[in-house]
């Protein structure tokens, strides 16, 4: 197949909902050569589908619904849809409840025989065996997190789970509490895939860890932190489910003193860069990977050209970062320059309701 004839790529979108916009997940198409989004089709069965997650087979997309109750129930709930081959379209399989308020995050571990859900509000973590179909079976855990708040009343009053991602050798899980000021190491049971206490790593006080991401050889762990705009570098020990913090940078531009705060993290495909965004500041950070050590360096900053860019996602050959501006309502597209990691305008930008979750097929 030559250059000019590859194939669309596809795109979810995960939307918060109200009234005048209830598509909780949008389809679109994706063209790899220029960065154009085309809309191929909306849902409207889930409402603030804030997170999403496929499997490795990539036929089967799960999301949460971030609520705080469901069919009367408290705490919110999570989905599975069947991807149909060939055109993404989405057909639901199910939909089980969290018993945790305002899911936001969800992940499955490495042998996709178990789903995740971190439940911001309520600080836990729900776990769910995936059926033979793809299906969500009932929760089979639930895991409350415990211990000292962070020092910021307003925003620390209580744990706040706010991601959990398995490791790659699926020994162990690993969840970011802003409340706790607190990466929570899980080991995972290989069994079942239920999670027992096995430690933690303390952030800075007041840092409100939010994402994570392992490097390609899990050496190490890069969590952002929503509440002070930084990013951790954490040594791992994947062995012995071990974090060491080794640096703490900053997110933001020196003299920069508006309100801003962090939402996601992501590692390139070669892993010699790290992307973070920030709301507020409305840009991408974008730092290089030491080889020897895995600390950061400051590479620069990109305007998302929007408004409060929450998740955003790189294109499976990491030629594109696409941003969701979530006040602005719109996903801007911009191209990944290979040799410094920076970001460079497309001037493709496509308008979305509310986008807070961006996930390629």
């Amino acid at each position: 197949m030559s250059v000019g004839e590859q194939k669309e790529l596809y795109v979810y979108v995960g939307s918060y909902t109200d009234e005048r916009n209830t598509n909780g997940i949008s389809l679109y198409a994706f063209n790899p050569l220029s960065g154009e989004m085309r809309l191929v089709e909306s849902y409207r069965d889930l409402p603030n589908a804030s997170f999403l997650a496929l499997n490795d087979a990539r036929t089967i997309l799960y999301a949460v619904s971030e609520t705080e109750t469901y069919n009367g129930r408290f705490g919110g709930s999570a989905a599975s849809y069947a991807i149909e081959a060939g055109t993404g379209r989405l057909e639901k399989l199910n939909q089980q409840p969290t018993d945790g308020s305002a899911p936001c995050y969800i992940s499955l571990d490495q042998t996709n025989r178990t789903v995740y859900v971190a439940n911001y509000s309520s600080g836990s973590v729900t776990i769910y065996p995936i059926e033979a179909d793809g299906r969500l079976g009932e929760h089979a855990q639930l895991v409350k997190h415990k211990g000292p708040l962070g020092p910021r009343a307003d925003r620390q009053e209580a744990p706040h789970a706010h991601s959990i991602v398995p490791a790659p050798n699926n020994r162990y899980a690993i969840s970011a509490d802003l409340g706790l000021d607190r990466l929570v190491v899980s080991s995972i049971d290989a069994e079942n895939g239920l999670l027992q206490p096995h430690g933690d790593a303390a952030m800075k006080p007041g840092a409100g860890p939010r994402h994570l991401v392992y490097s390609a050889d899990s050496r190490y762990v890069y969590a952002i932190n929503e509440l002070d705009s930084t990013v951790t570098v954490l040594g791992y020990e994947a062995d012995a489910g071990v974090l060491t913090a080794l640096q703490s940078i900053s997110t933001l531009p020196e003299g920069f003193s508006g309100e801003s705060t962090c939402a996601d993290i992501h590692l390139s495909e070669d892993g010699r860069y790290v992307y973070a965004s920030n709301r507020g500041h409305d840009s991408i950070a974008v730092y290089e990977v030491a080889r020897q050590s895995g600390t950061l360096s400051v590479v620069g900053w990109q305007a998302t050209l929007g408004r409060t860019p929450r998740n955003f996602a790189l294109s499976p050959q990491g030629e594109f970062l696409l941003a969701a501006n979530q006040d602005s309502n719109s996903i801007t597209v911009f191209r990944i320059d290979a040799e410094t990691g920076m970001l460079r305008e497309t001037g493709q930008t496509v308008a979305v309701s509310r986008p807070v979750c961006i996930k390629f097929l």
